[in-house]
C-alpha cells in the first residue's frame, strides 16, 4: 500500500499580508511499499484532554477571520454555483477531470513534499466510506452537533452523487476527520500512528507541524496492487471562521474520495488554487460522478481512460457549444 500524502489547502507565503494571499491546494503520494497487506478498519482516535486554548490558537482564530474577510471582500469564496458566470463544456469538464483524477500536485518519494506535478493513475474507493467525525476537547458540545449535522448532510450528498456508500459511522472507521485547535494538533502523532502504523513521517509531520499558511489537509493510504483507497485522515483546524471551515470541510472530504489535484482551470470548481469558490459546484459533483461511474476502472491511465471520460462527459453536459 503506498500512503497518499496531505492534500492540503495552504496559504502560499505565510507571513505575508492578508490582501496578498494566493490559495494552494495539492495532493502527494508517496512510493508504495510492496506487499503490505490491507489492514483491518481503523478504531476511532482519542486525544487527550485540552487546557483553555494557548495564546498562539487565539491569535490564529484572529488571523483566519481576517483571511477570510479579505477573501470575501475581494469577491472569493463563492457559494453559488457559477452557471451565469463560468458556463462549462464538455470538453472542459474532461480536461479537467483528468487533470484533477489524473495528477498529483506534490511528491513525497524523498522525505520531504517537493512541489512538483506527477502523472498517476485512477484512484478510489471500492469499500464502503464509513467517516467517523472526531472533536479535540478544545470544541464546545453545541458546536459538535451542529458540525455533526452539516458533516452528515454532506456525506450524504457525495454517496447520492457517487453511488457510493459515504456515512458517518462510530466504529469500522476507515475515513476520520478531526477537528483539533493548533495546540491538539501537536499531540495527534501517536493517535495516527496506532490508527495507521504504516503512515510515512512525511505525511505525519505535515499534520502535526502544519504552519498557519496550512488551512486543512487530508492523507490516504492507497493499495499500490489495485489503486484503491484503503483509509484517510482529513485534519481541520477549530480556529476557522465558519465560511472558510465550510470549505475545507468540502475540499478535504471530496479530495479524499479520489479527486487529488488542483488547476486553474477548473472553474467553477473548489479543485482551483485561487479560492473563488468555496462549497462543491456542479463542475465538482459531475466530476465525481464520473469518477465512481463503473464505465472507469481504478488503475486505468490516462490513454485508457481518455475515451471513456470523454463520452462520460458528453452524456453528463451535452455538446461544446
Amino acid at each position: 500500500m503506498a500512503l497518499a500524502p496531505s492534500l492540503a489547502k495552504a496559504l502560499k507565503g505565510a507571513a505575508l499580508a492578508v490582501a496578498s494571499a494566493t490559495i494552494l491546494a495539492g495532493c502527494i503520494f508517496t512510493p508504495p511499499v510492496a506487499g503490505r497487506a490491507t489492514q483491518p478498519p481503523t478504531p476511532r482516535l482519542a486525544y487527550p484532554l485540552s487546557e483553555a486554548p494557548s495564546a498562539a490558537s487565539m491569535a490564529l482564530r484572529t488571523y483566519y477571520a481576517g483571511v477570510q474577510e479579505e477573501l470575501l471582500s475581494r469577491g472569493l469564496m463563492r457559494t453559488d454555483t457559477g452557471a451565469q458566470d463560468a458556463p462549462f463544456s464538455a470538453r472542459m469538464l474532461a480536461n479537467n477531470f483528468i487533470r484533477i483524477a489524473f495528477f498529483d500536485e506534490f511528491d513525497s518519494s524523498s522525505g520531504a513534499l517537493v512541489a512538483r506535478e506527477t502523472e498517476k493513475r485512477l484512484r478510489r474507493w471500492s469499500k464502503p466510506v464509513r467517516v467517523g467525525l472526531e472533536f479535540g476537547a478544545s470544541i464546545p458540545q453545541a458546536r459538535r452537533a451542529t458540525e455533526t449535522a452539516r458533516v452528515r448532510s454532506f456525506l450524504a450528498r457525495l454517496s447520492k452523487i457517487t453511488g457510493h456508500s459515504i456515512q458517518l459511522a462510530s466504529n469500522g472507521i476507515n475515513f476520520h476527520l478531526q477537528i483539533l485547535n493548533a495546540d491538539e494538533l501537536k499531540r495527534i502523532g501517536p493517535a495516527v500512528r496506532r490508527a495507521d502504523p504504516g503512515i510515512g513521517e512525511a505525511e505525519l509531520r505535515s499534520m502535526i507541524e502544519m504552519p498557519e499558511s496550512t488551512y486543512c489537509q487530508v492523507t490516504y493510504s492507497l493499495n499500490e496492487g489495485s489503486s484503491l483507497i484503503e483509509r484517510a485522515f482529513a485534519v481541520i483546524r477549530a480556529e476557522h471562521p465558519d465560511l472558510l471551515h465550510l470549505s475545507c470541510l468540502h475540499e478535504e472530504i471530496a479530495q479524499g474520495l479520489g479527486l487529488p489535484n488542483d488547476s486553474p482551470a477548473a472553474r467553477p470548481s473548489i479543485f482551483n488554487d485561487d479560492q473563488e469558490f468555496a462549497t462543491l459546484t456542479p463542475m465538482g459533483e459531475l466530476m465525481l460522478r464520473m469518477l465512481y461511474n463503473k464505465s472507469l476502472t481504478p488503475g486505468m491511465s490516462i490513454t485508457e481512460a481518455r475515451p471513456i471520460i470523454d463520452r462520460l462527459a458528453q452524456e453528463l453536459v451535452g455538446g461544446d457549444s
